[in-house]
């Protein structure tokens, strides 16, 4: 019995249609999940991974898609294809769930979180409204969101990324499904809530006999959860096994081409291989290329002898929220945070959800309010500036975004997303010399020239963030902020962001301030990490030596979370 697949997949095809014709996105697939296992679906954006789980939970669009008449999609033996919507709703929401990539676009902003979760209970079971409500405290508390109680009553825009993606899971298992369908569920999660949210998976398929299938492109986070693995690119099925096998001796080219892309904390060579080094190439150079080891090593860290760009002093950041009338709660954010980035280098900045890096990045662009301390910028404090001179600053330092869909003006052209900065700080003599300049980055980031006249959604994330590196890059700045710019990119599309970046810095005598909750890219691109929590800044030291000899107990934690290299 244990053998006979809970969800078989048979010859799924799937076509999409547009104007020009049908394109056929899904190749005629076949994959089995089996009880109580959990099943990794790897691959790069496009590959084809999630229209795979929308085409199972019968979420594709009915008048844009069009799946192919000899598809078999069977769970327990039943074909889900042919069930009525009402039969495919009923099943999809008890026997089968799915968690989504981006929890923000999943909730519903006008309703609490706990409301959200409850509906889900009211709908599939007969508990009571108390009942519903303690049920839903219990899932906040196993899936890890700090004060329950408090975030029953919290809405989606009061809980940061991390704390989304927590309250999606505890919805998605709240009805203890047969099949939980999880879509790049730790991709925005710093490494010890990943890592708690994996250990809980696996917990929970353990203790209810489900089976997951677990769509991701970290292969670092597939070795620590699946029993079986399977590689696509392109609509096709590259490569299916177990787990063991895939990931220690991958036969197919492209596996072990995503294998090789991933930073490693024990190896930092001056440039990162993408696939395209590997595709077409001979089992030998395939060696020579995955060989990190034996590439030549990039050098980090700090003398001390450095020129200092920036100087933070005694920085510091409270938020306010009332409770009730007449009571407001005071939330210290950031904390005296002192710290210096030196002209040319990288400072890493790492920590888990609300430690308060993204806040720092912020008070550095004034695009929030300081409540004290002082930011030197070659002397000059930018917080006392008045916004007119402060304008001349903003030159200087720039931030890269972490979510490209959603920093990107969608109703704006490439095109005018490029030039309006440049315009608004007179950048070119005219906006044909501002098309010429938008033009060489575009092309400096690896986008062709077409893009400048395309919109937003015509790109994949990882060519929106390109595009937000250019738009970054057009105003010639010395320091640029990047706020988790590579942690929802593929690994091959994070390897060529990633050596775009140190391109750059090499060529620009770039400043970074890289803020990150992946360890291994942290350590792979800095000079000096800086460890905060809870508003503090426990820990700078150099990236070599501060992961060889982690001095404060929390940076130690952080560390024995990072998923081991395989």
């Amino acid at each position: 019995m244990h053998n006979t697949p809970l969800l078989s997949v048979k010859d799924l095809k799937v076509f999409f249609k547009s104007d020009q014709g049908e394109t056929e996105a899904i190749k005629g697939i076949s994959f089995d999940i089996l009880p109580n296992q959990t099943t990794a679906l790897v691959g790069e954006s496009g590959s084809g991974k999630s229209v795979t789980s929308l085409a199972t939970m019968g979420l594709l669009p009915k008048k844009q898609s069009r799946i192919g008449q000899e598809s078999q999609i069977l769970f327990e033996g039943e074909n889900l294809l042919t069930l009525s919507a009402k039969a495919l709703r009923k099943k999809c929401g008890k026997d089968i769930a799915m968690i989504f990539q981006e929890p923000m676009s999943s909730l519903n902003p006008v309703f609490t979180v706990g409301s959200q979760v409850s509906e889900i209970l009211k709908l599939h079971t007969p508990l009571n409204k108390q009942e519903r409500k303690a049920k839903v405290i219990s899932l906040f508390t196993e899936v890890g969101l700090p004060n329950p109680s408090e975030k029953y009553n919290a809405y989606p825009s009061q809980l940061s990324g991390g704390q989304q993606q927590r309250v999606m899971i505890a919805m998605a298992i709240a009805c203890e499904p047969k099949l939980l369908i999880a879509d790049e569920p730790t991709t925005a999660l710093d490494v010890t809530i990943q890592k708690q949210i994996i250990d809980l998976l696996e917990d929970i398929r353990k203790r209810r006999n489900m089976s997951i299938l677990f769509i991701t492109h970290d292969l670092s986070v597939v070795s620590e959860i699946a029993d079986q693995v399977i590689v696509m690119r392109y609509g096709v099925i590259r490569e299916q096994g177990k787990a063991q096998d895939v990931l220690h001796s991958p036969k197919d080219i492209y596996t072990q081409a995503l294998l090789h892309c991933r930073p490693r904390l024990n190896s930092r060579p001056y440039r990162l291989p993408v696939t395209s080094d590997f595709m077409n190439q001979d089992a030998e150079k395939i060696s020579d290329i995955g060989s990190l080891d034996h590439l030549p090593q990039r050098e980090r860290g700090l003398t001390g002898n450095e020129e200092i760009i920036l100087e933070v002093r005694n920085l510091k950041k409270y938020f306010h929220s009332s409770q009730g009338l007449f009571k407001r709660k005071t939330f210290i954010a950031v904390k005296d945070a002192s710290f210096t980035l030196a002209k040319g280098k990288t400072l890493g900045l790492v920590g888990e959800s609300g430690s308060g890096k993204t806040t720092i990045g912020l008070l550095l662009m004034r695009l929030h309010e300081a409540n004290g301390g002082e930011i030197l910028i070659d002397g000059e404090d930018i917080l006392k500036l008045s916004d007119q001179a402060f304008a001349n600053y903003q030159r200087k330092i720039q931030i890269i975004f972490q979510n490209p869909y959603a920093s990107l003006n969608p109703r704006f052209t490439v095109g005018q997303i490029l030039l309006e900065p440049m315009q608004i700080h007179h950048i070119g003599e005219n906006d044909a010399e501002r098309k010429k300049i938008a033009l060489d980055l575009l092309q400096r980031v690896s986008l062709p020239e077409s893009a400048y006249y395309k919109y937003p959604h015509e790109f994949s994330g990882g060519q929106r963030q390109r595009i937000a590196i250019a738009r970054c890059l057009t105003l010639k700045p010395e320091i640029i902020i990047c706020d988790e710019s590579v942690s929802a990119l593929d690994v091959s599309v994070q390897a060529q962001v990633l050596n775009l970046l140190q391109e750059l810095q090499d060529e620009y005598n770039l400043s970074y301030i890289f803020i990150s909750h992946d360890l291994s890219v942290v350590k792979y691109i800095s000079d000096q990490v800086m460890v905060m929590n809870h508003g503090d800044i426990v820990e700078i030291a150099n990236s070599d030596e501060l992961y060889q000899n982690p001095k404060h107990p929390y940076t130690q934690k952080l560390l024995a979370a990072t998923p081991n290299d395989f």
